[in-house]
């Protein structure tokens, strides 16, 4: 993009996805880093944005006191150091805009940037005092304007410590801050400065209780923090009305170096966005949860986290579904260029693609708690290769047919000729059909129903051969019915070989569908264990930090709050425990349905699977 466009559009403080924007978010396939900067209006974040995209211009400036951001602007650009990921980079609309009748509209922008970035910038002026916490009150509404689930009220209690697992890093940027960096004589960080400022007070009095209640949903939500002091850009205040005119020269060299620390730390610290599980975020599904939030909170109603990602699953599965289908089609088509010698080669040709197609809807998919996407595709693939197999009999005796008229022609003149119909014309008839059964034996490449085609043009050669025997005078009584004989236990050999390879196609059919029943189990378990480990991991990382914080509190004397956590703590705990834990009931129900549902769409499968072939190896 050359330049930025508005994403979410406020008329008349009435919130709508612009579809222009929303069509550029959702032609993108990479992961995208999601960087939101929100602030009181008339603050500078449009120019700290330009700077990211290392412009002088590009997201309104305004010079004037009036807000002049309306809505999310987006702005994508590529990563500087990742080629695989894009950075969108979202500009708000300032907050606490004196022009604006309702200021839930505030709110709900705020919890737009919360619910879409992986890096949430919040811009302020001068300090972080009890003043700049106090106009921080978006924070502590979240708990009314967003739930974990949809059947929970909006977050409270326990939910709280789900939510975290949505939300992104915290970035707190403070704006010509004047002060020394300085705590008790010592020298300390700008994110020192953030943790000492997010110290809670004691006492009961409301108006404490009031301001310690964003402290304490900044140190509840945000478990990474982050914090930069920006001096003044420039003591020249006639340079401050347009900055994005503003030469690098011309700023000074201490905010020059502050800035370029602050977009260095996004470049190399800011992750891509991803959902509680470790769903990774693309443009695409960005564009997805961005409507389905919009839509929800235009209607009146509070927007739902899990339903967000069941209606994203829902759609990104179908396309998993697709993309794997796909795959498998173009491999299969590629891989039989020519035709199949045997139904096994071609069931060996299946067995490759259907697995590279399974490994591609796992990657793809998420939440398929019930299977009904992964059974979805089982049985696009089982119809898809039964129709290679029809396609691949019909081109076979096609060829086959092709090949012994060809060969058979000199013979099929002759009897119509009648040459055959004279004395010795028998053992003539024999020899030119040896021929025709020789030459076709030497045909390359014949296919599948090579012997099948063949047993039917010598069954159709029957009722001839048994007429040009009969009048031949040349044999006697004895002779015909000996030839007869054999001709008769030739033919019911034929009809048993056709059948023994019948009956072997039709194991060779149920193997396969075993094959696939157990690639299916085999991938759902690795998938299932690469969630568990997520899961493990996104819950270790939670309890580090409830630690972290309950050993805060006990230090700043909150020890009921410190033994309130504790609850907290022991839910984590045995969460993790749970989760270590492979063989559990909802592990072991999971498999068992897939199990039945494959047995449907694979009754070959169940069938060996009833002499307990391979049943016992399962997991």
């Amino acid at each position: 993009m050359q330049a930025p466009i508005c994403l979410v559009e406020n008329r008349n403080e009435e919130l709508m996805v612009n579809q222009q924007a929303l069509r550029i978010l959702t032609s993108i396939t990479k992961p995208v880093v999601v960087v939101a900067i929100v602030g009181l209006y008339r603050t500078g974040k449009s120019y700290l944005l330009n700077r990211l995209a290392g412009k002088n211009k590009g997201f309104s400036l305004g010079s004037t006191i009036q807000s002049h951001t309306k809505g999310i602007w987006m702005w994508c650009i590529d990563h500087p150091t990742e080629p695989d990921h894009i950075v969108v980079l979202l500009d708000t609309e300032g907050l606490g805009d004196v022009e604006k009748e309702d200021s839930k509209n505030d709110s709900w922008i705020f919890a737009l940037a919360i619910l879409l970035s992986s890096t949430f910038v919040y811009n302020s002026i001068s300090t972080i005092s009890h003043q700049a916490l106090e106009q921080l009150q978006y924070v502590t509404e979240l708990t009314e304007l967003i739930k974990v689930k949809s059947s929970s009220n909006p977050i409270e209690g326990e939910d709280a410590e789900e939510f975290v697992g949505f939300f992104p890093d915290f970035v707190w940027i403070v704006r010509d801050f004047i002060l020394a960096l300085e705590l008790d004589g010592q020298p300390i960080t700008s994110d020192e400065y953030l943790e000492n400022a997010l110290k809670l007070s004691k006492g009961k009095n409301p108006r404490v209780q009031s301001a310690n209640l964003p402290r304490e949903c900044i140190r509840k939500f945000f478990p990474n923090r982050k914090c930069f002091t920006f001096d003044h850009p420039t003591n020249d205040k006639s340079l401050l009305s347009h900055l994005e005119d503003v030469n690098d020269s011309q700023l000074d060299p201490i905010f020059k170096e502050q800035a370029n620390n602050f977009c260095s730390y996004i470049f190399s610290s800011a992750k891509p966005k991803t959902l509680s599980g470790g769903i990774m975020i693309n443009g695409i599904r960005l564009g997805m949860l961005l409507e389905t939030y919009v839509k929800t909170i235009s209607s009146g109603d509070i927007p739902c986290l899990e339903n967000a990602v069941l209606a994203l699953a829902e759609t990104e599965n179908s396309a998993a579904v697709q993309k794997a289908s796909n795959h498998y089609k173009e491999q299969m088509i590629v891989k039989m260029n020519v035709r199949t010698e045997t139904l096994q080669d071609l069931l060996n040709l299946h067995a490759d693609c259907e697995k590279e197609a399974i490994s591609i809807f796992m990657k793809h998919s998420f939440k398929d708690d019930t299977h009904k996407f992964q059974k979805k595709l089982v049985e696009i693939l089982e119809t898809k290769k039964n129709e290679f197999i029809h396609q691949n009999e019909e081109e076979s005796i096609e060829y086959c047919q092709t090949k012994l008229d060809y060969l058979s022609q000199k013979l099929m003149e002759s009897i119509s000729l009648g040459t055959f119909l004279v004395p010795g014309g028998y053992k003539l008839y024999k020899k030119e059909r040896e021929n025709v059964l020789n030459s076709y034996d030497q045909v390359p490449r014949k296919g599948i129903k090579a012997y099948e085609v063949l047993l039917k043009f010598v069954n159709s050669l029957t009722m001839i051969e048994e007429s040009i025997l009969q009048t031949d005078h040349a044999l006697t009584e004895q002779e015909k019915a000996l030839e007869a004989e054999r001709v008769k236990r030739e033919a019911a050999e034929k009809e048993q070989m056709l059948l023994d390879e019948q009956e072997k196609e039709m194991k060779q059919k149920m193997e396969a569908q075993l094959r696939t029943y157990e690639e299916n189990i085999k991938q759902l378990e690795m998938k299932m264990e690469e969630d568990r480990n997520q899961n493990l991991r996104e819950q270790e990382m939670m309890l580090e930090h409830k630690l972290k914080e309950q050993k805060r509190l006990m230090e700043e004397g909150f020890y009921d709050k410190a033994e309130a956590m504790m609850k907290l703590i022991e839910k984590i705990r045995k969460n993790i425990k749970f989760a270590e834990s492979k063989i559990s009931s909802w592990w072991t129900s999971m498999f068992d349905a897939l199990r039945a549902q494959l047995r449907v769409i694979l009754p070959g499968a169940g069938k060996l699977l009833r002499f307990g072939s391979l049943d016992h190896s399962m997991p």
